[in-house]
């Protein structure tokens, strides 16, 4: 008989046996060592504010960041984590000597590895955005932690590799993203085998009603003016060329195990319903909210309870009316670029993140257009070549080589 629930306040569960004899189980509240990577970013932030208000459950051991030491140091005076890195160097020394009494510092990309490897915690929340946040995760999966994922590009970039550790090491994923969190919610109880259809939600960001033509003079600060969600920079792009919901259909497709013509897109402006599986019976399963990232950071700590939360709650008829659309993949091409380097397999996903990290970063410091986005990955597709089951040595040369392309462009 396998019992699902770790948590009790006492916590008296009774259940039935094969022999349909009441058979009666007596928890005690554990405490949960939670490590979060990136927790200056968005998703670390809101992973900690979730914490706050259920700090009996909730143990911070470790918090990382990649040069914002003002909010981190604020965090671990806040939380006392006994272990702090921070990526960049010249950060780290500014910290250094304002940490408490006993809280280990690692510094460096290789510190990054180094507190996944070493630190106690439980509960390895994802949210560094990027490429960056690969390494360290598969340090938490090696440990059989729980990977509460936020970082969509562990799966793009190493779907097969990840997904394979995981099963050896008897790690698991709980995903953060708000789509994947309400597919992962809408199929509990349910066989992946009676899945028909996987229906990606996306707002279609702060340009969804512009003509393509708008591209060419599209500014950073308009890019960045998302209508419904707050994000990092980053992904705010992400959201308004709809390369974030490339990234998390190729995400979906490694965690669920699904091919790509069972994984759809539809435009939902409002945001309130963040993902949908259709069964073969023709059913319809839809997990609904109004868009904040506490939920699903929730949902992924304390599965497979639910605890009471301080989150906003929907109002239907505030919210009055739903509407849905088909995306527009040629005025949208970063999403069908997302489709192919799926389709296509092997390093392709790799070439298409690394050469959007760095596009993005173009734009954002205003070197390129909005619209060469898509042309300078599409140009980083065709060049790289593609090599079929890469091993990790592969994908980390394939994103450094693609990276080095992008940038001569």
């Amino acid at each position: 008989m396998r019992i699902i629930r770790e948590f009790a306040t006492p916590l008296i569960l009774s259940t039935l046996n094969k022999n349909l004899h009441f058979v009666t189980f007596v928890y005690y509240k554990i405490m949960k060592k939670v490590f979060i990577l990136g927790s200056t970013g968005s998703i670390g932030v809101n992973t900690l504010n979730v914490i706050r208000n259920i700090a009996d459950r909730f143990e911070v051991t470790a918090l990382t960041a990649n040069s914002n030491t003002d909010l981190l140091l604020a965090q671990v005076n806040e939380f006392k984590p006994s272990v702090v890195a921070v990526k960049e160097e010249y950060a780290a020394e500014k910290i250094k000597d304002l940490l408490p009494q006993g809280c280990k510092l690692y510094t460096g990309s290789e510190g990054l590895l180094s507190a996944a490897s070493e630190s106690d915690y439980d509960i390895f929340v994802g949210s560094m955005v990027g490429f960056a946040g690969l390494a360290p995760t598969i340090e938490a999966i090696k440990r059989g932690k729980r990977i509460a994922l936020a970082n969509k590009e562990t799966l793009v970039v190493a779907g097969e590799l990840i997904t394979a550790l995981c099963k050896d090491k008897c790690a698991e994923i709980i995903p953060v993203d708000s789509e994947h969190s309400a597919i992962y919610q809408c199929l509990v109880g349910e066989s992946i085998n009676e899945v028909e259809k996987l229906i990606l939600t996306a707002s279609g960001g702060p340009f969804l009603n512009k003509d393509k033509s708008f591209f060419e003079k599209a500014t950073v600060d308009e890019a960045l003016n998302h209508p419904n969600w707050k994000m990092g920079n980053k992904v705010t792009i992400d959201s308004a060329t709809m390369m974030n919901k490339g990234l998390e259909v190729i995400e979906a497709h490694w965690l669920f195990g699904l091919p790509t013509e069972k994984i759809d897109v539809v435009i939902h402006p409002q945001s309130i319903i963040h993902s949908m599986v259709q069964f073969h019976d023709g059913s319809v399963k839809a997990q609904m909210g109004l868009p904040d990232m506490k939920l699903p950071i929730q949902y992924a700590l304390t599965y497979p309870e639910r605890l009471e939360s301080d989150i906003e709650r929907m109002n239907m008829p505030e919210i009055g009316t739903l509407s849905f659309f088909e995306p527009d993949l040629e005025k949208f091409e970063c999403l069908k670029l997302a489709f192919d380097a799926l389709q296509t397999g092997g390093t392709a996903p790799c070439v298409l993140n690394a050469a959007n990290e760095i596009a993005v970063e173009k734009f954002l410091n205003r070197e390129i257009k909005f619209s060469h986005i898509p042309v300078l990955i599409e140009k980083a597709l065709r060049t790289m070549g593609n090599h079929v089951s890469p091993d990790l040595d592969t994908i980390f040369d394939c994103d450094k080589r693609t990276r080095e392309f992008v940038k001569s462009l």
